[in-house]
């Protein structure tokens, strides 16, 4: 274990201090089938304090207070975002971390493009702009959608982009469906409708799942095009929320089979999952779980962690984390074989060997 370290974190109109710490330890991830997995779990969390006070006289600006969003770019960076602190961060490749951009419209998911253009859900609440952008590589920023049918969407969370680039993203309704950011994606029924849509290369978007999923969380798109896999998270305190991985078949268009629909794998009562990606393997890695339960959630089977499920639904490998709340994963680095993880407040890094 290392101890205490002053790193300078800049961004936007100045900079600020940053003591960052850092624990290292090994693990060993135990699959059902397969070879065991050797892994490095890097945490670190950042405690950030204004710059340019007084020695003696630092005050405490905040911290990154509901860490999501890991997206991994080619030259190193590693990007993801601050949601309660209305930023987008990012850890660069000497582990120095920035402000990439603040305010951020409540980003959340993020994922870049074959060009290199970040890409962003940005959600709802105070701040929200409720709509999905790409950042250009001049910095500027393109609003790809904000509204579906001439009505706004709910609170965009997570996307993923397929090989054609065209994006899905998720469009849940976390906190309720009133107040002054109230739903109007609403069925001929008056039922709120949290589903998932499909951008396309030339802009039109379509609602290519509506109620075959509670509430979408975290996608993912096979490497061959031929599945998409939703995390439906619905941990609200209304009995009967699903907590499940389903996989739908996806044609050459970008279009789901809607009957197609599979369960991979079921959390039950406990946390379900939260962001999800697909490893170099093909299989699905998901963030779920608690070490300590909640009101809403119990913890008895499922602690924190990663849960690596095939595509056929099998569970094949767990790699727990020891904070709660655990919330997304990426795959990046060098050789593509290290995992990116959102939890505890903090980025953590695991490097899986083949």
């Amino acid at each position: 274990m290392r101890g205490l370290r002053n790193q300078v974190v800049s961004g936007g109109g100045g900079s600020v201090s940053c003591i960052e710490w850092s624990s290292l330890q090994s693990h060993r991830v135990s699959p059902t089938i397969g070879d065991m997995r050797r892994v490095i779990l890097i945490g670190f969390c950042f405690l950030c304090l204004v710059s340019g006070a007084p020695a003696g006289e630092l005050k405490i600006e905040g911290k990154v207070a509901f860490v999501e969003g890991p997206a991994w770019k080619s030259d190193g960076n590693v990007y993801f975002t601050d949601v309660e602190n209305n930023r987008i961060m990012r850890r660069d490749p000497e582990g120095k971390i920035h402000v990439f951009r603040q305010p951020s419209g409540k980003a959340n998911g993020l994922a870049f493009d074959s060009k290199g253009r970040l890409h962003a859900c940005e959600g709802h609440r105070e701040g929200g702009n409720r709509r999905v952008t790409r950042t250009e590589l001049d910095g500027t920023i393109t609003v790809l959608s904000d509204r579906f049918d001439g009505k706004r969407y709910n609170s965009p969370n997570d996307l993923a982009i397929d090989f054609k680039g065209r994006i899905y993203f998720t469009d849940p309704r976390y906190g309720g469906y009133e107040g002054p950011q109230e739903v109007e994606q609403i069925d001929a029924k008056g039922k709120p409708i949290e589903g998932v849509y499909r951008i396309d290369l030339d802009g039109a978007v379509s609602r290519i799942i509506s109620h075959e999923v509670q509430r979408p969380n975290g996608i993912a798109i096979s490497a061959d095009g031929k599945y998409l896999v939703v995390a439906d998270n619905h941990n609200g305190p209304e009995a009967g929320g699903q907590r499940m991985l389903w996989r739908f078949d996806l044609n050459g268009e970008g279009e789901v089979e809607r009957s197609s629909r599979k369960l991979l794998y079921d959390w039950g009562s406990e946390r379900g999952p939260d962001g999800i990606c697909i490893g170099p393997d093909g299989s699905i890695y998901a963030t779920a779980g608690l070490n300590f339960r909640s009101e809403l959630e119990t913890a008895d089977e499922h602690k924190a962690g990663v849960y690596i499920i095939s595509m056929e639904g099998n569970r094949v490998g767990f790699i727990p984390v020891p904070e709660d709340m655990i919330t997304n994963c990426t795959f990046g680095g060098a050789d593509g074989r290290t995992l990116f993880i959102t939890a505890g407040h903090k980025l953590w890094s695991i490097g899986i060997e083949d």
